[in-house]
Protein backbone atom coordinates (compact mmCIF):
# COMPACT_ATOMS: atom_id res chain seq x y z
CA UNK A 1 0.00 0.00 0.00
CA UNK A 2 1.10 3.50 -0.51
CA UNK A 3 0.54 6.81 1.21
CA UNK A 4 -2.46 8.98 -1.07
CA UNK A 5 -4.61 10.97 -0.22
CA UNK A 6 -8.21 9.51 0.74
CA UNK A 7 -11.84 10.54 2.13
CA UNK A 8 -12.54 9.63 5.72
CA UNK A 9 -16.29 9.74 7.11
CA UNK A 10 -16.83 10.17 10.37
CA UNK A 11 -19.99 8.10 11.44
CA UNK A 12 -20.88 10.03 14.23
CA UNK A 13 -21.46 13.07 12.35
CA UNK A 14 -22.82 11.46 9.46
CA UNK A 15 -27.09 11.85 9.43
CA UNK A 16 -27.05 8.79 6.48
CA UNK A 17 -28.60 11.36 3.90
CA UNK A 18 -27.16 9.79 0.88
CA UNK A 19 -25.82 13.16 -1.19
CA UNK A 20 -22.76 11.91 -0.63
CA UNK A 21 -22.94 8.41 -2.27
CA UNK A 22 -25.05 10.37 -4.95
CA UNK A 23 -22.04 12.94 -5.69
CA UNK A 24 -19.57 9.87 -5.71
CA UNK A 25 -18.75 9.03 -9.48
CA UNK A 26 -16.72 5.80 -8.70
CA UNK A 27 -19.86 4.12 -6.35
CA UNK A 28 -17.18 4.37 -3.58
CA UNK A 29 -19.68 5.14 -0.66
CA UNK A 30 -22.58 3.04 0.07
CA UNK A 31 -25.21 4.07 2.86
CA UNK A 32 -24.97 0.89 5.14
CA UNK A 33 -26.96 0.38 8.75
CA UNK A 34 -28.29 4.12 8.44
CA UNK A 35 -24.58 5.51 8.06
CA UNK A 36 -22.17 6.53 5.31
CA UNK A 37 -19.39 3.69 5.02
CA UNK A 38 -16.48 3.84 1.90
CA UNK A 39 -16.91 0.18 0.46
CA UNK A 40 -13.52 -0.07 -0.99
CA UNK A 41 -10.36 2.20 -0.60
CA UNK A 42 -9.89 1.35 -4.37
CA UNK A 43 -12.98 2.69 -5.72
CA UNK A 44 -12.19 6.20 -3.58
CA UNK A 45 -10.16 8.42 -6.25
CA UNK A 46 -9.14 11.16 -3.14
CA UNK A 47 -10.86 14.53 -5.32
CA UNK A 48 -13.32 14.80 -2.56
CA UNK A 49 -16.41 15.43 -4.86
CA UNK A 50 -18.50 14.04 -1.76
CA UNK A 51 -17.23 16.54 0.32
CA UNK A 52 -19.30 19.61 -0.66
CA UNK A 53 -22.52 17.77 -0.83
CA UNK A 54 -22.28 16.98 3.17
CA UNK A 55 -24.53 19.14 5.44
CA UNK A 56 -23.49 17.71 8.15
CA UNK A 57 -19.31 18.01 7.52
CA UNK A 58 -19.18 14.62 8.37
CA UNK A 59 -16.47 14.04 5.55
CA UNK A 60 -12.85 15.02 4.87
CA UNK A 61 -9.58 13.74 2.94
CA UNK A 62 -6.82 12.16 5.24
CA UNK A 63 -3.52 11.63 3.70
CA UNK A 64 -2.58 7.82 4.66
CA UNK A 65 -1.69 4.27 3.73
CA UNK A 66 -4.86 3.03 1.72
CA UNK A 67 -4.75 0.52 -1.58
CA UNK A 68 -4.29 2.50 -4.64
CA UNK A 69 -7.32 4.40 -6.58
CA UNK A 70 -7.88 1.45 -9.55
CA UNK A 71 -10.49 3.14 -11.92
CA UNK A 72 -10.70 -0.29 -14.08
CA UNK A 73 -12.02 -1.77 -11.21
CA UNK A 74 -14.41 1.31 -10.20
CA UNK A 75 -15.77 1.74 -13.67
CA UNK A 76 -16.90 -2.18 -13.64
CA UNK A 77 -17.68 -1.74 -10.04
CA UNK A 78 -20.52 1.21 -11.77
CA UNK A 79 -21.28 -1.66 -14.39
CA UNK A 80 -21.91 -3.85 -12.04
CA UNK A 81 -24.35 -1.22 -9.88
CA UNK A 82 -26.34 -0.30 -13.32
CA UNK A 83 -26.50 -3.55 -14.41
CA UNK A 84 -27.97 -5.02 -11.44
CA UNK A 85 -30.60 -1.90 -11.57
CA UNK A 86 -31.77 -2.30 -14.66
CA UNK A 87 -32.08 -6.23 -15.24
CA UNK A 88 -34.73 -6.20 -18.18
CA UNK A 89 -32.65 -4.01 -20.74
CA UNK A 90 -29.25 -3.12 -21.41
CA UNK A 91 -27.04 -1.62 -18.93
CA UNK A 92 -27.75 2.54 -19.21
CA UNK A 93 -24.12 2.96 -18.40
CA UNK A 94 -23.46 1.41 -22.26
CA UNK A 95 -26.10 3.88 -23.69
CA UNK A 96 -24.81 6.11 -26.39
CA UNK A 97 -25.68 9.44 -26.18
CA UNK A 98 -26.07 10.99 -29.41
CA UNK A 99 -28.83 13.09 -31.01
CA UNK A 100 -28.52 14.17 -34.75
CA UNK A 101 -27.63 17.83 -35.14
CA UNK A 102 -30.30 19.71 -36.04
CA UNK A 103 -30.38 21.92 -39.65
CA UNK A 104 -28.95 25.24 -39.28
CA UNK A 105 -29.40 28.25 -41.36
CA UNK A 106 -26.90 27.98 -44.96
CA UNK A 107 -25.56 31.90 -43.49
CA UNK A 108 -24.89 30.49 -39.85
CA UNK A 109 -22.60 27.93 -40.99
CA UNK A 110 -20.62 30.51 -43.53
CA UNK A 111 -19.90 32.84 -41.15
CA UNK A 112 -16.75 33.10 -38.56
CA UNK A 113 -17.59 32.43 -35.12
CA UNK A 114 -15.37 34.82 -33.14
CA UNK A 115 -13.29 33.98 -30.17
CA UNK A 116 -14.17 35.37 -26.82
CA UNK A 117 -11.31 34.12 -25.28
CA UNK A 118 -8.87 36.96 -23.42
CA UNK A 119 -6.17 35.83 -21.34
CA UNK A 120 -3.80 33.00 -21.95
CA UNK A 121 -3.12 30.25 -20.47
CA UNK A 122 -6.27 29.32 -19.04
CA UNK A 123 -5.38 26.02 -17.61
CA UNK A 124 -5.96 26.42 -13.71
CA UNK A 125 -2.71 24.59 -13.13
CA UNK A 126 -0.72 26.84 -15.28
CA UNK A 127 -2.38 30.22 -15.02
CA UNK A 128 -0.08 32.81 -12.40
CA UNK A 129 -1.86 33.70 -9.84
CA UNK A 130 -1.18 37.42 -9.63
CA UNK A 131 -1.42 37.50 -12.94
CA UNK A 132 -2.35 41.59 -14.10
CA UNK A 133 -5.38 39.83 -16.26
CA UNK A 134 -7.42 38.84 -12.99
CA UNK A 135 -7.63 42.38 -11.39
CA UNK A 136 -10.82 43.72 -10.98
CA UNK A 137 -12.01 40.80 -13.40
CA UNK A 138 -15.20 39.05 -13.96
CA UNK A 139 -13.94 34.95 -13.60
CA UNK A 140 -15.66 32.23 -14.87
CA UNK A 141 -14.02 28.83 -13.55
CA UNK A 142 -15.06 26.27 -16.16
CA UNK A 143 -15.08 22.05 -16.54
CA UNK A 144 -13.03 20.99 -19.21
CA UNK A 145 -15.99 19.39 -21.00
CA UNK A 146 -17.53 22.20 -21.35
CA UNK A 147 -17.09 23.97 -24.29
CA UNK A 148 -17.47 20.76 -25.87
CA UNK A 149 -20.83 19.66 -24.49
CA UNK A 150 -22.43 23.28 -25.00
CA UNK A 151 -21.90 25.19 -28.01
CA UNK A 152 -22.15 28.20 -27.44
CA UNK A 153 -19.73 28.74 -24.24
CA UNK A 154 -17.95 31.55 -26.07
CA UNK A 155 -21.04 34.12 -26.64
CA UNK A 156 -22.87 33.32 -23.46
CA UNK A 157 -20.25 32.83 -20.93
CA UNK A 158 -17.00 33.57 -21.99
CA UNK A 159 -17.42 36.72 -23.34
CA UNK A 160 -16.16 39.80 -21.18
CA UNK A 161 -14.36 37.10 -18.23
CA UNK A 162 -11.64 36.25 -18.25
CA UNK A 163 -11.45 32.26 -17.81
CA UNK A 164 -9.56 28.92 -16.22
CA UNK A 165 -10.66 25.96 -16.61
CA UNK A 166 -9.79 22.58 -14.93
CA UNK A 167 -11.11 18.81 -13.90
CA UNK A 168 -11.83 17.78 -10.86
CA UNK A 169 -11.93 13.94 -11.30
CA UNK A 170 -7.95 14.15 -13.12
CA UNK A 171 -6.41 16.93 -11.11
CA UNK A 172 -5.72 17.87 -7.19
CA UNK A 173 -8.83 19.29 -5.94
CA UNK A 174 -6.68 20.74 -3.16
CA UNK A 175 -4.12 22.41 -5.44
CA UNK A 176 -7.27 23.50 -7.13
CA UNK A 177 -8.46 25.30 -4.03
CA UNK A 178 -4.89 26.41 -3.47
CA UNK A 179 -4.72 28.43 -6.39
CA UNK A 180 -8.47 29.68 -6.55
CA UNK A 181 -7.92 31.17 -2.91
CA UNK A 182 -4.31 33.18 -4.20
CA UNK A 183 -5.96 34.30 -7.28
CA UNK A 184 -9.05 35.85 -4.86
CA UNK A 185 -6.75 37.40 -2.25
CA UNK A 186 -4.46 39.18 -4.83
CA UNK A 187 -7.01 40.39 -7.37
CA UNK A 188 -10.28 42.50 -6.71
CA UNK A 189 -12.47 39.61 -8.55
CA UNK A 190 -15.76 41.72 -9.51
CA UNK A 191 -17.70 38.55 -9.82
CA UNK A 192 -16.99 34.66 -10.05
CA UNK A 193 -18.92 32.01 -12.15
CA UNK A 194 -18.64 28.13 -12.22
CA UNK A 195 -19.79 26.25 -15.65
CA UNK A 196 -19.52 22.56 -14.76
CA UNK A 197 -21.18 19.25 -16.43
CA UNK A 198 -23.92 17.68 -14.96
CA UNK A 199 -21.75 14.58 -13.45
CA UNK A 200 -21.28 14.06 -10.19
CA UNK A 201 -17.79 14.34 -10.61
CA UNK A 202 -17.52 17.77 -11.60
CA UNK A 203 -19.51 19.17 -8.60
CA UNK A 204 -15.92 19.28 -6.97
CA UNK A 205 -15.35 22.27 -9.02
CA UNK A 206 -17.41 24.62 -7.49
CA UNK A 207 -16.35 22.69 -4.01
CA UNK A 208 -13.07 24.13 -4.99
CA UNK A 209 -14.31 27.43 -5.51
CA UNK A 210 -16.38 27.57 -2.43
CA UNK A 211 -13.56 26.64 -0.34
CA UNK A 212 -11.60 28.93 -1.73
CA UNK A 213 -13.51 31.97 -1.17
CA UNK A 214 -14.09 30.78 2.29
CA UNK A 215 -10.24 30.48 3.00
CA UNK A 216 -9.85 33.85 1.14
CA UNK A 217 -12.16 35.52 3.13
CA UNK A 218 -13.56 37.74 0.46
CA UNK A 219 -16.60 38.12 -0.29
CA UNK A 220 -17.45 37.90 -3.64
CA UNK A 221 -21.16 37.41 -6.12
CA UNK A 222 -20.60 33.32 -7.31
CA UNK A 223 -22.89 31.53 -9.68
CA UNK A 224 -23.04 28.09 -10.74
CA UNK A 225 -24.31 26.66 -14.33
CA UNK A 226 -24.73 23.12 -14.73
CA UNK A 227 -24.76 21.94 -18.70
CA UNK A 228 -26.09 18.67 -19.61
CA UNK A 229 -24.32 16.26 -21.64
CA UNK A 230 -26.71 17.23 -24.08
CA UNK A 231 -25.31 20.63 -24.40
CA UNK A 232 -28.52 22.35 -22.26
CA UNK A 233 -28.34 24.27 -19.69
CA UNK A 234 -29.71 22.12 -16.58
CA UNK A 235 -29.35 24.88 -13.75
CA UNK A 236 -28.07 28.84 -12.66
CA UNK A 237 -27.50 28.54 -9.46
CA UNK A 238 -26.60 32.55 -7.46
CA UNK A 239 -24.69 30.69 -4.67
CA UNK A 240 -23.70 33.66 -3.15
CA UNK A 241 -24.33 37.28 -3.69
Amino acid sequence: MQKRKIIRINEEKCSGCGKCAIACAEGAIKIINGKARLISEKYCDGLGACIGKCPEDAIMIDEREAEEFDEKAAKEHLLEIECLKHKSGACPSAAVHWEKTKEKDENILCSARVSELSNWPIKLNLVNPKASYFNNASLLVAADCSAFAYGDLHRDFIRGKIIVIGCPKFNDVIYYIEKLTEIFRHSDIKSVEVVRMEVPCCSGLTFAVESALKASGMSIPFKEHIITIKGEILANKLLFK
